[in-house]
């Protein structure tokens, strides 16, 4: 019997404006490569988050309108939400979603939106102006790095436990000023990357599914993964931290 990893695309018909579904398209890819199944289900408005049911969570990102929408439904899912993240399930939350799990987000037109505080950050706005470009960080923990493209007006600021994703070699990140981009608590990962993120950094996602594995199938055999060639787009990281496109 083929084993299912479950995933939860949290408002997924909402906060999907940067393609962020292709993040989960990419853990059923290497899913799949190791002989797993995957099964996604859209949690929207009005409908309940079981902590229990879900191997990986998406929070994906969206524009100030719907987020203020979403904020209000959020709230209902708050309890379940933080257990889920507090007990180590993984997450992969992207620029309105990464915000959303923080404490609120001042939106451009100065509307400050809560979130649900199962995260120590909170984010402010820029007055006429957006962090956009390529961007490559360093996650010193790991040694490794990503590259992606940025696209926000939020400046994120981390809190009590949070580490960020990555350090800034070329970019913006969270807020322009510390360095940081993203954050990493727990099992959560939080990032401003869009493109979307997994399709550019497959060792990262191939750290999620590892995670998410380990703690739903302990027997699993994780070498097949482990030796799984990376499948990425044709992008390179030069010493100046420049992306390039290879032939």
């Amino acid at each position: 019997m083929t084993q299912t990893l479950k995933i939860c695309h949290l408002y997924g018909n909402l906060m999907n404006t940067y393609g962020d579904l292709g993040n989960i398209l990419v853990l059923d890819y290497y899913a799949k490569k190791i002989g797993l199944k995957t099964e996604t289900d859209v949690i929207s408005i009005g409908q309940d988050f079981d902590a229990s049911r879900y191997d990986i969570v998406l929070f994906g990102g969206g524009q100030d309108f719907e987020q203020k929408i979403i904020s209000e439904d959020l709230n209902s899912k708050k309890a379940a939400l933080t257990a889920y993240i507090e007990n180590g399930g993984v997450m992969l939350a992207i620029c309105g979603g990464y915000q959303l799990l923080g404490h609120y987000y001042i939106g451009a037109n100065g509307d400050k939106i809560p979130g649900i505080g199962a995260l120590d950050h909170y984010t402010l706005s820029q007055d006429n102006s957006r962090f956009i470009g390529d961007i490559v960080i360093e996650n010193r923990e790991f040694n490794e790095t990503y590259l992606g493209f940025e696209n926000h007006n939020g400046r994120t600021f981390l809190g009590k436990d949070e580490k960020p994703l990555g350090y800034v070699k070329r970019g913006h990140g969270n807020n322009g000023e510390d360095g940081t981009e993203g954050c990493v608590y727990k099992n959560t990962f939080g990032s401003y990357f869009h493109g979307p993120i997994l399709t550019h950094n497959g060792v990262l996602a191939k750290r999620l599914l590892t995670t998410a594995i380990s703690r739903r199938f302990p027997e699993f055999d994780l070498q097949p993964l482990t030796d799984l060639p990376i499948e990425e787009s044709r992008y390179q990281v030069d010493a100046a931290g420049v992306k390039k496109v290879q032939n």
